[in-house]
């Protein structure tokens, strides 16, 4: 995901048919690499030469790894920024960077659109450091779009509609288990990279969710969310199914092999890839009941659903954190916001028959979880850079790793690792 286009934001500092259930950018005739890192010129960004990540303080860890992993909403871990939990945030975002560096982005190779890497050799092969996790589902995602019969005519990567969007690990190794105080399972989604994925993200209207309840109260209607984002998720064809049925199968084996001990789901993704993690979540929460704790790390992820999705992701426990760069354009789109921490609020002097208007064109959203907000401004070696660069997982990462608090946007002691 580059470039926002899909709607208009007034607030730069806040926070084909419906599809049945389950990124904001203007699409393009190339696949980028969102990372424009290459791991043998940049050894110094690899987790596996040592960089900037650390572990965390294993029995602090242990001992509170459910209010790391947000049950109490991160009170009092946010600002100023935990250092554990600083750690945990990267060695998450170090999962997404696994997923961007194994996925096939040679629009002129066979295999684009793929891993390039087969499932039990992904984390080891993708230059980061021993994790702990051995990788046991791969998952795609399928455009819902329908194409015109000439499009087949063209280059292949035009009419790509299913392609590989990331995994499920699950953590193995007994000391890596000891550290974290359970065993964890993580579910990892990449960014937008194919053309298709580009032109679902703009289908930026909200569409119902199935089999949803309709919130009866102040808010009125039912969840929704953005029609692009859940086609991609429950979207499949003749030879793949969706990633909303590999997601629940693959589920559903984990909490049978691992349900009778200490467990957490953690699902995290960058972009389009944070927009997935949030339905994901939405969906483990509501169709397993004995489901452990889920939670959501995102990154630079767009709006996903209105108001009475926030409230039925609450409802059903779900914790999220997003990572949110002010300058990332991404982080403002798709639609509008009008109203936060449940009261109405005129955005940038919007008229009531705008706001009408908006609500009419189902461009309502609401911002979810929690968040934790950083700058490109306030890095000096960031502060330049482009619109493109602030939405970089790596730049991400950067911010991460050298912020403070509010006070103290970024430490003096932190590392450049771009």
């Amino acid at each position: 995901m580059r470039l926002a286009a899909i709607a208009v934001t007034f607030n730069p500092f806040t926070s084909p048919a419906t599809p049945k259930l389950t990124q904001s950018s203007i699409p393009s005739t190339t696949t980028i690499n969102p990372l424009k890192i290459n791991t043998h010129e940049n050894p110094q960004f690899s987790w596996k030469h040592g960089s900037f990540l650390t572990h965390s303080n294993s029995d602090k860890l242990a001992k509170n790894w459910m209010e790391y992993q947000g049950i109490n909403n991160w009170e009092g871990l946010l600002d100023p920024l935990d250092d554990t939990l600083r750690s945990e945030i990267l060695r998450y975002g170090q999962f997404v960077e696994a997923a961007y560096r194994s996925f096939d982005f040679d629009t002129s190779s066979p295999t684009f659109g793929s891993c390039k890497f087969s499932k039990n050799s992904l984390l080891t092969r993708s230059c980061t450091r021993e994790t702990g996790y051995k990788p046991i589902k791969n998952l795609r995602a399928t455009c819902g779009i329908q194409l015109p019969g000439w499009i087949d005519r063209g280059p292949s990567w035009v009419s790509t509609q299913s392609s590989w969007i990331g995994y499920v690990a699950v953590c193995q190794d007994k000391e890596e288990i000891a550290r974290l105080g359970r065993r964890d399972v993580v579910v990892v989604f990449r960014g937008t990279a194919t053309c298709l994925e580009w032109l679902e993200n703009l289908r930026a209207t909200l569409t119902s969710l199935p089999d949803d309840v309709p919130n009866v109260g102040s808010h009125g209607g039912g969840a929704m969310v953005e029609s692009g984002f859940l086609s991609l998720y429950t979207s499949g064809n003749a030879t793949c199914p969706s990633l909303q049925s590999m997601v629940r199968e693959e589920i559903g084996r984990v909490l049978e092999a691992y349900g009778d001990e200490p467990l957490s789901l953690t699902i995290t993704g960058h972009s389009l890839g944070a927009a997935l993690a949030t339905l994901a979540a939405y969906d483990i929460n509501s169709n397993f009941g004995n489901a452990p704790p889920v939670t959501v790390i995102s990154f630079g992820g767009p709006r996903v659903g209105n108001q009475s999705f926030r409230c039925q992701l609450e409802k059903r426990g779900t914790k999220i954190l997003r990572i949110v760069n002010s300058d990332d354009l991404i982080t403002k789109v798709p639609g509008f916001v009008i109203e936060n921490n449940d009261m109405a609020v005129n955005v940038a002097g919007l008229t009531s028959w705008v706001q009408k208007r908006v609500e009419e064109a189902q461009l309502v959203y609401a911002d979810v979880g929690q968040e934790l907000r950083l700058s490109s401004k306030e890095c000096p070696h960031l502060s330049k850079g482009s619109v493109a660069s602030c939405h970089e997982l790596s730049t991400y990462l950067e911010l991460v790793n050298g912020f403070v608090g509010s006070n103290c946007p970024v430490r003096a002691t932190a590392k450049r690792v771009l």
